[in-house]
């Protein structure tokens, strides 16, 4: 018999989330627990050759080795650089102030 290690596979959009909560064996690897998961069926965009997979927010290869309570994040491009995003929020608050006075 194998030992079982608990974790969680977690997906988000801007309208969703998903978080899986799994028993697997030991030695699963991060895109095996995607698999297990069935996130794939809820959400067919998802193509694990494509996106990015990550371990409580640090990027990881698909083959990695999970432990014990992991979570198991799939990670959807950016559709924005997240500076400029910072930039263009700044300027609104700026321009809101310049408004207000």
């Amino acid at each position: 018999m194998s030992e079982l290690i608990e974790i969680e596979v977690a997906y988000a959009l801007p309208w969703n989330q998903v978080l899986r909560h799994l028993k697997v064996p030991y030695g699963t690897t991060a895109e095996q627990a995607v698999q297990f998961s069935g996130i794939c069926k809820v959400f067919p965009e998802i193509e694990l050759l494509h996106k990015s997979l990550g371990i409580f927010g640090k990027l990881v290869k698909p083959e990695t080795v999970l432990h014990d309570h992991d979570r198991v994040e799939i990670y959807r491009p950016l559709t924005i650089d997240p500076k400029e995003k910072r930039r263009k929020r700044a300027e609104a608050v700026v321009a809101i102030k310049r408004i207000n006075k």
